[in-house]
């Protein structure tokens, strides 16, 4: 159950989130035979969040309608990312606080062992704050889910 260095679906979500050309790394991805989408949300609500992100991945071709496997490996995919984000307290508005955020989506098969799987990482990288233009600071944060 080994994963080849340039495999790591995670590393690959998070180097497209943070990227400035992200180009770059979507040629890495190609190459590892995943697919990969990047989209931004703003949002003061964490359902509003999780529904842009679920509908990329459904226009993307990500997850299929009716798959129900899917559609939870990637629900559990971005709360995870969304603990990142929010340091545990996944809410926003009732804390007051607001995100802007770039996400990407990158499934593949990330291990040598045709068993193991398609596997489904989101990563998510902006800003969270007081809704104050000037108040926020960076985040981050991954989550990965088999299918």
């Amino acid at each position: 159950m080994s994963k080849h260095k340039s495999h790591r679906i995670g590393q690959l979500a998070i180097l497209l989130a943070v990227s400035e050309e992200p180009g770059i790394v979507e040629a890495s991805i190609l190459s590892s035979d995943y697919q990969s989408c990047i989209g931004r949300v703003g949002s003061m609500e964490s359902n509003k969040i999780v529904a842009a992100i679920e509908t990329a991945a459904k226009k993307n071709g990500f997850i299929r309608e009716g798959v129900y496997r899917e559609a939870h490996a990637l629900y559990h995919a971005i709360i995870e990312a969304l603990h990142g984000v929010t340091r545990g307290q996944v809410q926003l508005g009732s804390f007051q606080r607001t995100v802007g955020l770039r996400f990407t989506i990158v499934r593949g098969k990330p291990y040598k062992e045709e068993a193991e799987g398609e596997w489904i990482a989101v990563a998510l990288y902006g800003t969270i704050g007081a809704p104050i233009k000037g108040q926020e600071h960076e985040t981050i944060g991954l989550g990965i889910n088999h299918i």
